[in-house]
């Protein structure tokens, strides 16, 4: 028989459930960073561990000496990257950190009038609303030198989360097999063969899938930067860079980097003229990014995802689709990596199932 006493027991276990999970979920937020370095370092583990194998096997080279030796590639990529960029970013910084917002603006309003030209050349009455609008006097632009002293602040900052990175990755790294063995130790045993099994081959599959994204982007990095050297774009690396690593948006991205590369190409050839020079380049620009999408998309892509991850391009694309529908552009950046471990997951709990059966013929 149910009683009042019975009832409020009921509640205040319900209660004390919700605010226990409460108290998971803020410190889980207040450790947001460091949830974020594990992360990081288990995909830098998971792009290593080949790395590391190959090192051991084909080298013979001692553990320890195998994992410092990948650590110090990451540390040379990473390296790399700082000096490609900080330059750029100090120059700029220092420049705009003395508010020379005068030359910005100036730049600015000599751009829209150039484009207010050509416009008007063509009979086109937006030149005039655009002259109406009168957008860069609403536009305050003295937010420019705050916001590149921000990122020389975060640069700055970054040195202790790079720290952190590196040294739990490391770790990951140098103590594979004891993390293994400590893993099994919690593992019911009625489905350790099934859940080490599985573990196995998500790690197998995700090395292969973010290794064939590294390599999907150096290509696209390359075939960015070749357009921008070849139309004589100021400081192409960093772009082809910036314009490549958007790339890991499926199909946004993409968009995005060609509206970027449009802006910074434009906003490069400034004080030229806007009808035979600015704008045939930007074109010719954009042209050479949408070609080199074609490749990405009908090439390279396809055969390094559906081959890394043993599904199907149409899969993956169906996938990265109802992804972003659901959650957005984090959901297209996660998707494929969380379908993959839920199809190996589904293959060793569920193999006799027809649609896991058929989704898992490759795995």
């Amino acid at each position: 028989m149910i009683t009042s006493k019975t009832i409020s027991n009921g509640i205040l276990r319900a209660l004390l459930t919700l605010a226990f999970c409460g108290l998971i979920l803020l410190f889980f937020y207040q450790i947001q960073s460091v949830l974020i370095y594990l992360v990081i370092s288990f995909i830098m583990t998971l792009i290593g561990n080949p790395i590391l194998d190959f090192f051991k096997r084909r080298l013979k080279f001692n553990h320890i000496f195998a994992t410092i030796l990948v650590l110090f590639i990451f540390i040379l990529i990473i390296f790399g990257f700082l000096m490609m960029f900080v330059p750029l970013v100090l120059s700029q910084g220092q420049n705009l950190s003395l508010l020379n917002t005068v030359e910005i603006e100036k730049d600015i309003v000599q751009l829209m009038e150039q484009i207010s030209v050509f416009l008007d050349s063509h009979q086109i009455d937006s030149a005039q609303l655009l002259k109406e609008a009168n957008v860069t006097s609403k536009v305050n632009f003295n937010f420019i030198p705050n916001f590149l002293n921000t990122i020389l602040n975060t640069i700055s900052s970054l040195g202790v989360a790079l720290g952190s990175i590196l040294f739990i990755t490391f770790f990951f790294l140098k103590d594979r097999l004891m993390f293994i063995v400590g893993a099994k130790k919690l593992i019911p045993n009625s489905h350790e063969d099934q859940i080490l099994h599985s573990l196995d081959k998500i790690n197998h599959l995700l090395s292969r899938y973010f290794i064939g994204l590294l390599i999907q982007l150096f290509i696209v990095f390359i075939l960015y930067m070749i357009v921008l050297f070849i139309f004589g774009v100021p400081n192409a690396l960093v772009i082809a860079f910036l314009c490549a690593v958007l790339n890991i948006i499926p199909y946004i991205g993409p968009l995005i980097a060609s509206v970027l590369a449009a802006i910074l190409t434009m906003l490069s050839n400034l004080g030229s003229d806007f009808q035979s020079e600015i704008l045939p380049t930007t074109i010719y620009v954009l042209i050479g990014f949408w070609m080199v999408q074609i490749i990405d998309n009908n090439f390279s892509q396809p055969i390094i995802f559906s081959k890394s991850v043993s599904s199907h391009p149409l899969e993956i694309f169906l996938v990265i689709l109802i992804a972003g529908f659901l959650f957005g552009i984090l959901g297209m950046v996660v998707a494929v990596p969380l379908y993959t471990i839920i199809k190996v997951i589904g293959k060793e709990f569920f193999p006799e199932n027809k649609i896991i059966m058929l989704l898992t013929k490759d795995i």
